[in-house]
């Protein structure tokens, strides 16, 4: 037991003010300063959406035919620099671990710590909107049915960012979102496997697949989660197919989880 309380106090304070300080001293971001991520064209068509057989999880099953009319995707993942603009511009809560974010290191990485309402906020304030979830699997899978975003070939740690445990650190567990260019999706979309999950704009149904529609599926009209799609740093391979699902509510703030946006193909385009 610690008599001095005055002492006690000052150790037990300290740390928190050593942050305190590193945070005020930071370098601001010059906003004007950071791009806008770019966007690719998904034509209009059909694609493979789901597996069948034993491989597949039940809610990924059925295999099914789904046309998509044209839409653009953006190329990278939303980044923290990217974010900073938004909170700055909209005055929005901070996402959480946003307090470990250090600019002049971590403006390339995924912005982390976000919920659905926030991924669909900062879409929406960028005259965008999230993907649903046939979206996200087209742009990540093509027309080919492939397992993942570069092919059938197992991931390696050329191609994506997984399998690096649960302890949480923007330098040590996310890589910069234009990493992995042998990894890209045959739309050019980078790290659609691993690195972060990432939110769609669908709510989860289970048996969704069995009565969805087979031109541009917008998901269930209601439901208790968001899906989530990609896996993250922390999944293995298993956990990075294209046609993997995964939901959680829509308020849930982790580490493991992003996001990026997409837009219809007539009110935005690649730049």
């Amino acid at each position: 037991m610690c008599l001095l309380s005055a002492v006690c106090l000052l150790i037990a304070v300290s740390p928190l003010s050593a942050q305190l300080d590193r945070l005020r001293k930071q370098k601001p971001l010059d906003l004007s300063s950071v791009p806008d991520t770019p966007m690719t064209l998904v034509s209009a068509g059909t694609f493979l959406m789901g597996f069948d057989g034993t491989q597949a999880l039940e809610d990924e099953r059925p295999a099914h035919r789904v046309w998509l009319d044209a839409f653009v995707m953006d190329v990278y993942e939303v980044t923290t620099a990217q974010y900073a603009g938004f909170l700055s511009a909209t005055n929005r809560a901070a996402p959480w671990q946003w307090e470990s974010v250090q600019q002049a290191q971590h403006a390339d990485r995924p912005v982390i710590g976000v919920d659905w309402h926030d991924a669909e906020a900062y879409c929406r304030w960028k005259g965008k909107r999230l993907p649903t979830e046939a979206e996200w699997e087209k742009a990540a899978r093509g027309t080919d049915g492939r397992l993942y975003p570069w092919g059938n070939q197992t991931p390696t740690k050329e191609l994506a960012n997984f399998a690096l445990g649960a302890r949480f650190s923007y330098s040590q567990v996310l890589m910069p979102v234009h990493s992995y260019e042998r990894g890209k999706s045959p739309s050019g979309v980078h790290q659609m496997a691993g690195n972060v999950y990432e939110w769609v704009q669908d709510w989860y149904g289970s048996n969704y697949y069995d009565v969805s529609p087979e031109r541009n599926p917008p998901g269930p009209d209601q439901g208790q989660f968001k899906v989530l799609r990609g896996g993250s740093w922390s999944d293995l391979p298993k956990y990075l197919l294209t046609y993997g699902r995964f939901k959680l509510p829509p308020d849930t703030r982790n580490s493991y989880t992003g996001f990026r946006c997409a837009a219809h193909a007539d009110s935005s385009g690649p730049s």
